[in-house]
């Protein structure tokens, strides 16, 4: 009965320790740059399709809003939006029980040229793309490209492909059509294991460290980023999930074999102190029916048969 309890335990604190789910946010165009009233629908993907999780946002002007709080329309677990300026923020997925996903950084104009550049960061020795486009005319005019405000090339379609990006290629990025305008400038994040790190915000880090998550002061523009999780303990999360798993189901074939094989234990120890229990009850029963006569001794004396008795007178 201790070990089936001890093992009860276990598969609890097993089961506690593992809800590390992470949910991915995914952006339809993949672009982190839009115009005034395009169409956007953003996903919150994940294994486990049980966990309720929220498409959430912070602005320059509001905090912590949630898809359909006077912005966007919830469909399922993905939530449409026609994107105006205001909309330019921060976004990123949560779950009831805290968890949140990566979160991807949208700049909305209402200038007549973008960037479309990754959403998500890319991975170190791949190939990425870069495209400067208008709203009105073809997107293959001749483009300007620039990285932290120095000149990278002019290409004559519009388009610029980086191949085999490194660590040095992680920088802020914006294109220049001439005669129509300047893109707003986006950020491009490097790493070298497929991770969900978010990209920072419109303007570079000055360090390493990751930009502030703390709620800016009144009259302030800058957008708060709520707080994520780095690439390595990220990784370490989804190993120790993994592990987590093997555990539970390791748990649960000892536990079910354990209650298996008390049954009959059990079973056999009730029947025995049953039929103990009846002999008792049986013994008394006759002992207290069956109390012993006493012996009853005749008052008449003895008589011989042959002896005549005559009484005098």
């Amino acid at each position: 009965m201790k070990e089936t309890s001890v093992l009860c335990l276990l598969f609890l604190i097993s089961l506690l320790s593992c809800t590390t789910n992470q949910a991915r946010l995914t952006v339809s165009p993949s672009s982190s740059q839009f115009f005034k009233r395009d169409f956007v629908s953003l996903s919150c993907e994940e294994d486990d399709s049980s966990a309720e999780w929220t498409l959430r946002r912070n602005t320059s002007t509001r905090q912590r809003t949630q898809c359909g709080d006077g912005w966007g329309e919830p469909a399922g677990s993905s939530c449409n939006i026609t994107v105006y300026q205001s909309y330019s923020g921060v976004y990123w997925c949560e779950s009831r029980e805290g968890p949140i996903s990566n979160m991807v950084n949208l700049t909305v104009t209402g200038g007549s040229v973008i960037l479309q550049s990754p959403v998500l960061p890319v991975m170190e020795g791949d190939d990425v793309t870069l495209l400067c486009k208008t709203k009105t005319t073809p997107s293959n005019l001749p483009a300007a490209f620039y990285k932290d405000g120095s000149l990278i090339r002019k290409q004559p379609t519009g388009h610029m492909t980086i191949q085999h990006v490194s660590r040095s290629d992680e920088g802020l990025y914006k294109c220049d059509i001439s005669g129509h305008g300047e893109s707003p400038s986006s950020w491009i994040t490097v790493t070298g294991e497929h991770t969900t790190t978010p990209p920072p915000t419109s303007t570079p880090p000055p360090t390493s460290t990751p930009p502030p998550t703390s709620t800016p002061p009144l009259g302030s523009t800058s957008i708060t980023r709520p707080p994520s999780l780095s690439p390595a303990v990220f990784s370490v999360l989804s190993s120790v999930g993994s592990a987590c798993v093997a555990v539970l189901l390791v748990l649960l074939v000892l536990l079910v074999r354990r209650c298996v094989h008390s049954k009959p234990a059990e079973g056999q120890e009730n029947t025995l102190e049953n039929e103990v229990i009846d002999d008792i009850i049986y013994s008394e029963i006759k002992t207290s029916h069956c109390p012993q006569q006493p012996i009853r001794q005749s008052r008449d004396f003895n008589r011989e048969p042959n002896v005549v008795y005559s009484s005098m007178k």
